[in-house]
């Protein structure tokens, strides 16, 4: 049940104490083991978005600025600049071809892995930080996972309809993760720290009608950014409202109409968001609510030895909200595929395989893929709508030539808590991202095992100098 304007509970005071009162000793193991794999995807990602297109456009924005010298890398291309400008690269970086890890939704009237990507603020936001303040491997752990719980557990709180009207949560919950993992380093007190999530709050924004163009990891940039600037000022003692989530005209009620009060005070690390529900880990570089329709056919192609010259028309089933968000049904180039149903079925079928290779504008500009595109139908579907939002379930039914047809059902894709990605694997992905963006496989070979020990790190900037793919 949504509640609007509580106002005997101080929510933002309560995040704040959260966030001060947290110790790297009171982790548990289990959790770091999780949270390490997000790390490690997260700086995978960065690598390979900094060769994206969007990439160059944010280093030519940088260099525009005349930075220079500063205390933090932006990761690829070995420039270091200001904390919250490295912070924006960087979460461009990661979220620039929609492979990042995703938050999992728990109640059914929200939309299963559509709630936030926790990795995208909360990372680079801690890393930059973590470099300014000389910060430990422990330390820049304990500040990222504080990062990932607040924007986590504020993007489970806040109404369905800040989702379902247009906000995009990593823009708008993203702030807040970045905000607390930079006042962790910080060392600041509560009232200052709720004056940096204050400051973060006024500074959410993002808009889903731009998804599927450079404008949605621009989100994640800006959201990380902004929120190292919100400590920034706190910092400097700048003044804002202590209650910017619970008041009557903040986050929530302003951007949400309401939040359900239950879903966060006295839930920040009870459980542990990365523990229960757990946050997925992409296989392939597209939006989420493809990933169960695609690990299903996939796995149909396989069993059956699918040939794509055999297949004559192919359904695809999913609940009402799923439509959405894959809002490109004829892509025109690669950003659009990544939320293109039609595409993601029509590349699986002619080329058995998704990666970042695929998600290319040659790829979509191909005429059989264009061909194979026409076949595939994406309809909502009554028994994907009776499983609930909360899943993404996904009912595949393909006709072939010879009259017969095969079908498959999906909750869930690779990479999600019930069908995870080991650290081996996700390994497996780091290094496929890092060769991409043109690093050498013994530098990824050293990030491994550099992430796989974090905890034993006295500076992360042994991490930080391997980060870069020039000498």
């Amino acid at each position: 049940m949504n509640q609007t304007m509580p106002v005997d509970v101080e929510l933002t005071k309560y995040v704040a104490e959260f966030v001060v009162g947290a110790r790297f000793e009171t982790l548990p193991a289990d959790l770091l083991a999780v949270g390490k794999k997000s790390i490690l995807d997260g700086f995978g990602l960065a690598l390979s978005g900094s060769v994206a297109k969007s990439g160059e456009l944010v280093r030519r924005h940088l260099d525009s600025l005349g930075l220079a010298d500063g205390p933090a890398t932006v990761i690829g291309g070995g420039r270091r600049v200001a904390a919250r400008f490295a912070a924006f690269a960087n979460g461009v970086g990661i979220h620039a071809d929609d492979y990042d890890d995703t938050q999992l939704a728990v109640a059914k009237d929200r939309v299963y892995g559509l709630l936030t990507h926790p990795t995208a603020p909360a990372l680079p936001a801690a890393f930059a930080m973590a470099e300014v303040t000389g910060a430990s491997g422990r330390d820049f752990m304990l500040a990222y996972h504080l990062g990932v719980e607040v924007e986590c557990k504020i993007a489970e709180a806040i109404a369905p309809r800040h989702y379902q009207t247009g906000f995009h949560a990593t823009a708008t919950c993203g702030p807040f993760a970045a905000a607390s993992a930079a006042a962790s380093l910080s060392r600041f007190d509560v009232e200052t720290t709720r004056r940096a999530l204050s400051i973060a709050g006024s500074q959410s924004a993002g808009l889903r009608e731009n998804f599927g163009t450079m404008t949605k990891p621009f989100h994640a940039g800006k959201a990380a950014e902004n929120g190292v600037a919100a400590a920034q000022f706190a910092e400097l003692g700048w003044t804002a409202t202590g209650r910017i989530l619970e008041a009557p005209r903040g986050f929530f009620s302003a951007a949400g109409g309401g939040y359900d009060l239950g879903a966060i005070h006295g839930k920040l690390g009870s459980p542990w968001t990365f523990l229960d529900p757990g946050v997925s880990i992409k296989p392939h570089p597209s939006g989420s609510l493809t990933h169960p329709g695609m690990t299903e056919m996939l796995r149909l192609i396989r069993e059956h030895g699918i040939r794509a010259e055999d297949v004559a028309h192919v359904r695809v089933g999913t609940n009402s909200n799923m439509p959405n968000a894959l809002i490109h049904h004829r892509p025109k180039d690669e950003l659009q595929a990544k939320f293109s149903m039609e595409f993601c079925m029509a590349i699986l079928l002619l080329d058995g395989r998704a990666g970042l290779n695929e998600f290319t504008d040659a790829a979509v500009e191909r005429e059989d893929v264009k061909r194979m595109i026409e076949r595939v139908d994406f309809v909502v579907d009554d028994e994907a709508e009776a499983a609930g939002y909360h899943l993404m379930t996904t009912i595949i039914d393909i006709d072939l030539a010879d009259g017969r047809r095969i079908s498959g059902r999906a909750d869930f894709g690779k990479g999600s808590p019930a069908f995870p990605m080991s650290y081996d694997e996700v390994a497996g992905k780091f290094r496929e991202n890092a060769e991409f963006a043109g690093m050498s496989a013994a530098r990824a070979d050293e990030i491994v095992d550099l992430v796989r020990r974090l905890e034993d790190l006295p500076d992360v900037s042994e991490l930080a100098r391997r980060l870069v793919t020039v000498n």
